[in-house]
């Protein structure tokens, strides 16, 4: 029923061309039949009659009615030929009367879709024009109460262009005000899609960080049961209890970081931060790693965002000691500055015993040396991200090799972070 009514109303819907040839028709008919009825009634005889020069006013009345059919498109032509047929209407001292409904409707036109200035200077041009020749030509009229029309004519031109000027600039400040709308509503899908791309960014870096880590662990610790499983099969239950913990947490942890993408807020845990710093010391040794952690005393309050970061470089230079040197002496180190915490890990490169009983880590020697220094795309992209959380955050992270054969990552992050971090 209503796509039925719909397309009633589209049927009914004339188009512009149309709309103003029915326009055009009525002006004519209502100046014709206007001036007739006026000069047929009124107490002072029209000097010259409709019928005089062959129907000459007749034909000024239809002309000027009818080209307001094209008022739309060639708006400038048709003001030019209605003023010109008022002109000579008045110039042969044919009868008063709506002879100028014509002129009107073609400076409303102008001025309603001209493009603003120069439409009002041609308009303002015509009506200067229309007046000079119309008080000219009355003249000598009698009686002298009748001029009264004339002036008449010259404030209704005025006001048509005028009207024509405010329906134009009420449609410049809608256009105006649309398309701030549409600019605004594409800065928020913009802003909503950078957004929507650094949340995943951050799930990816956490993702990578938490599951790097433990499958560093892992890995380590597998070795240490495939190498003892037959000679100490305590030390092999230890390292599958150790391989038992540190995947209940990584999923754990795993479930945290994408609880983001549900609406519910269950199972949902803290970010890691530098209050797990003891679990993760705790996590390394059990990889075989020499480590050591010095501290300064820190603020009374640290920004969650500077804390999370920390953690997570300190959790990535672990990881790439533990998968690319294997067992040696860490040192981490955490300074607070009054408005910057610097974090440093330095290691002392690979140790040169392949084999040691205690641990069978012996598999982690044939591992490339240096933290940081392999040619793997991960270690490549575990740099990147430690860069990556630093510079969202205002800070700047440097890497080097030592010496020795070490390596030292350190990070400089801002206690005020000034970056795009959440």
């Amino acid at each position: 029923m209503l796509a039925g009514m719909q397309s009633r109303r589209a049927w009914f819907r004339l188009s512009v061309l149309a709309q103003d040839a029915l326009l055009a028709v009525f002006i004519t008919v209502m100046q014709v039949q206007g001036t007739v009825i006026r000069n047929s009634t009124s107490a002072v005889t029209p000097s010259r009659a409709l019928t005089d020069y062959g129907n000459l006013g007749y034909v000024l009345l239809i002309v000027s009615g009818l080209v307001v059919a094209g008022r739309r498109r060639w708006p400038v032509p048709v003001l030019l030929i209605t003023a010109f047929a008022s002109l000579v209407y008045y110039s042969f001292d044919f009868g008063d009367g709506p002879g100028w409904l014509g002129l009107f409707v073609a400076l409303y036109t102008l001025t309603a879709y001209g493009d603003g200035r120069r439409s009002l200077v041609t308009a303002g041009a015509g009506i200067t024009a229309l007046t000079i020749w119309w008080l000219v030509a009355s003249a000598d009229v009698e009686p002298r109460a009748a001029i009264g029309w004339v002036f008449f004519r010259i404030g209704a031109s005025v006001m048509s262009a005028a009207l024509g000027e405010s329906a134009r600039a009420r449609r410049f400040i809608a256009s105006e005000a649309q398309e701030r709308a549409e600019r605004a509503e594409r800065s928020r899908e913009e802003e909503a899609r950078a957004r929507v791309d650094a949340e995943r960014l951050r799930i990816a870096r956490e993702v990578h960080d938490t599951v790097a880590h433990a499958i560093a662990i892992i890995n380590v610790q597998s070795g240490v049961t495939a190498h003892v499983l037959d000679r100490r099969p305590e030390q092999a239950r230890e390292a599958l209890v150790t391989i038992e913990q540190t995947s209940s947490r990584v999923l754990r942890e795993m479930r945290a970081i994408l609880g983001v993408l549900r609406d519910t807020d269950n199972e949902r845990t803290p970010h890691p931060g530098l209050e797990q710093l003891d679990e993760l010391a705790a996590q390394a040794r059990d990889a075989g790693l020499d480590i050591k952690i010095e501290a300064t005393s820190p603020p009374a309050s640290l920004p969650s965002a500077v804390g999370s970061a920390a953690y997570r470089i300190l959790q990535e230079s672990i990881t790439n000691v533990i998968r690319h040197v294997g067992p040696t002496r860490v040192t981490a180190a955490l300074e607070y500055g009054v408005d910057v915490l610097t974090v440093s890990v330095t290691d002392e490169g690979r140790r040169h015993a392949t084999t040691d009983d205690r641990t069978g880590l012996h598999v982690l020697a044939k591992q490339p040396s240096g933290n940081g220094t392999g040619s793997s795309s991960e270690l490549g992209r575990g740099i990147l991200g430690m860069r990556e959380r630093c510079q969202l955050l205002g800070g700047e992270l440097t890497t080097r090799s030592l010496p020795g054969g070490g390596f030292e990552v350190n990070a400089r992050l801002p206690l005020a972070p000034t970056g795009g971090a959440h």
